[in-house]
C-alpha cells in the first residue's frame, strides 16, 4: 500500500510506510484537524492470522496505565484493519545500539524501574505480555521522552479471569511463543506461561543491555528446532554467577528468584523493584534520568561544534532531562524510519493461543 491521500477514522491521514512485516505494515499518519503525528498499523483483511482487532482490544483493556500507548481508533477502511495510536521514539535496542551495544549500570537501573512497573501493571491487568525484549520497549517524544512505553501486545494473553482471578490451568506441550533470545526455560521447555515468564525474561533483557550479549546468541544448528534446543540448553547450563559475572549481586538474585516461582505465584514486583532501587542509591546514582543516549549524544554534539570551529560545549546539549530523544530518527539511523515499526513488525516464532 503506497502512501497516498488514505484517510483512516475520517480524520487521520496515511502518510509514509515507516516499517513492515509478517503481521502487517506501520505508517506515520497525520490528524488532519490537529496536525498531530500519530502511527497507524495496517492489517489485510485477507491475513491468514489475523491479529489487529485482537491487539486493538488489549489496548483497551490496559488503556490508562503509565507506559500504555493509547489507540485513538479502531476499524475497517478499504481492505485493511486499521488501529490509530501514539507515536513513539526508539526502543531500547535502537539505543543499545546507538550506545555501541552497551548500557551503564546507571541506565540499566533507571530503566529495570520502570520496566517492572510496565509488567506490573500489564500482570496487574490480568495479562501476561508473552514477547518481553527490548525491540519491544520505547521511549516516549517530547515531554514524556524519559517515560518507558510498552508496545506489541499481539501475543498477550490472559492468565486469569478479571472478576474471580482463577489462574489458567498448568499444560505441557506448548509451542514456544515469543523471541527464544529471551524465552524462559520453561517455555522452551513447553510449559504454558505466566507470570514468572515475563519476569524472567525481562531479566535476560536487562543483562543484555548490561553485557552487550547473552551466551545463547548466534549458535548454529541445522534446523530451527535444533536451535531452539541448543537456546535451551545452553540457558540451563549456564551458571547464573557465570551470566551475572562482573555485575553486583542484585542481578543474580533477580533471576534467581524469577526461575525459583511456581506457576501461579504472583511476583513480588516490590521488592525487586526495592532491591535495584537500593542499588541504584548505594552506588551514588541520581536520578535525574540522564541517560548514556544523553550523554552519547552531547558528546556527538560537542564534538561537531568543535571539529566545526564555533561555540562551546553547551550549544550541543539539548534542554531539560529528555536531551537525545529530542533527535530520534537520528538514533533509529539508516536500519528504520521509526522504532514502532522495527518492534512491531519483528517477525517472531508464534503460538497462536490465547484461549
Amino acid at each position: 500500500m503506497a502512501a497516498m491521500d488514505i484517510r483512516v477514522g475520517n480524520k487521520y491521514r496515511v502518510g509514509r510506510k515507516i516499517g513492515s512485516g509478517s503481521f502487517g505494515e506501520v505508517y506515520i499518519g497525520t490528524n488532519i484537524i490537529s496536525g498531530e503525528e500519530i502511527a497507524i498499523k495496517l492489517e489485510s483483511v485477507k491475513a491468514k492470522h489475523p491479529q489487529l482487532e485482537y491487539e486493538a482490544r488489549v489496548y483497551k483493556s490496559l488503556a490508562g496505565g503509565v507506559g500504555i500507548p493509547f489507540v485513538r481508533w479502531y476499524g475497517t477502511e478499504c481492505d485493511y484493519n486499521a488501529m490509530v495510536y501514539d507515536l513513539l521514539g526508539p526502543s531500547l535496542e535502537d539505543l543499545f545500539n546507538f550506545c555501541n551495544r552497551k548500557f551503564s549500570l546507571k541506565t540499566a537501573l533507571l530503566l529495570m524501574d520502570q520496566l517492572l512497573s510496565r509488567v506490573e501493571y500489564v500482570h496487574a491487568k490480568s495479562f501476561i505480555h508473552r514477547d518481553i525484549k527490548p525491540d519491544n520497549f520505547l521511549m516516549g517524544i517530547g515531554k514524556r521522552g524519559n517515560q518507558v512505553n510498552v508496545i506489541d501486545f499481539g501475543l498477550a494473553k490472559k492468565y486469569r479471569d478479571p472478576k474471580t482471578h482463577f489462574h489458567i490451568p498448568y499444560r505441557e506441550n506448548k509451542n514456544l511463543t515469543g523471541t527464544a533470545r529471551y524465552a524462559s526455560i520453561n517455555t522452551h521447555l513447553g510449559v504454558e506461561q505466566s507470570r514468572r515468564d515475563d519476569m524472567e525474561s525481562l531479566g535476560y533483557v536487562v543483562l543484555y543491555l548490561l553485557r552487550g550479549s547473552l551466551p545463547w546468541q548466534g549458535l548454529k544448528a541445522a534446523s530451527k528446532k535444533q536451535k531452539y534446543d541448543r537456546i535451551m540448553e545452553k540457558k540451563m547450563t549456564t551458571p547464573t554467577e557465570v551470566l551475572c559475572r562482573g555485575l553486583p549481586n542484585e542481578f543474580a538474585i533477580y533471576l534467581n528468584y524469577t526461575r525459583s516461582l511456581r506457576f501461579d505465584d504472583k511476583p513480588d514486583y516490590s521488592y525487586l523493584r526495592k532491591i535495584f532501587r537500593d542499588l541504584f542509591v548505594r552506588e551514588g546514582f541520581q536520578y535525574d534520568y540522564v541517560f548514556d543516549w544523553t550523554v552519547y549524544k552531547y558528546q556527538k554534539n560537542a564534538e561537531a561544534i568543535a571539529k566545526a570551529g564555533g561555540g562551546t560545549a553547551n550549544d550541543g546539549a539539548v534542554g531539560g532531562s529528555q536531551a537525545v530523544i529530542t533527535d530520534a530518527r537520528a538514533i533509529r539511523g539508516s536500519r528504520t524510519r521509526n522504532a514502532i515499526a522495527r518492534a512491531e513488525m519483528d517477525t517472531r516464532e508464534t503460538g497462536r493461543d490465547r484461549i
